[in-house]
């Protein structure tokens, strides 16, 4: 686990391989009996953390305004990452599905105990953030975000998406 600060804010990050248990994780999302409440992002599409702190910072900004798109803070950084401005695409998409076995658990403001709960939560073993980079399915980000393979002669994949989560409500 690892904490960042985020607009006065912290967000904790914690990333797992060999989830053997995203249905229950997903389905207990769905009913709103998650508890904590956490957001699970699919780390596949997560190149590096910088992107994940973008949508975070627009996340806080929607709820210090009172004008979240989603119900909830957690649910709103799973949209915000996706650069999309379609809510249940963007939750299928960059949030975990049923078979998700690689997966960024991530919370605002949590105390120890309450990552020790995220973890209790998550069937699957912890991994160092770093492993991001070297774990991410560039392929599938490029189709997701519409990144050219010109754009990334200029930039990184992590600015790209960066770029696209910061653009998407001026687009």
């Amino acid at each position: 686990m690892k904490v960042f600060e985020v607009n006065g804010s912290t967000l904790a990050l914690s990333l797992f391989t060999d989830v053997s248990n995203s249905k229950d994780l997903l389905d207990s999302m769905q009913t709103g009996t998650l508890e904590p409440e956490v957001a699970f992002l699919n780390a596949s599409l997560i190149p590096d953390v910088f992107p994940v702190l973008a949508a975070a910072h627009k996340s806080l900004i929607a709820k210090a305004r009172d004008s979240l798109t989603t119900r909830t803070l957690h649910s709103e950084l799973v949209y915000n990452y996706s650069g999309s401005k379609h809510i249940t695409e963007s939750l299928k998409r960059c949030g975990i599905s049923e078979c998700s076995t690689y997966v960024l658990a991530a919370r605002f403001n949590a105390s120890p105990e309450e990552m020790k709960a995220v973890e209790k939560l998550i069937n699957g073993k912890e991994i160092d953030l770093e492993e991001l980079r070297g774990r991410a399915d560039n392929a599938q980000i490029q189709k997701h975000y519409k990144i050219s393979g010109l754009e990334l002669g200029i930039s990184s994949l992590a600015d790209a998406i960066t770029c696209r989560i910061a653009a998407r409500d001026a687009m």
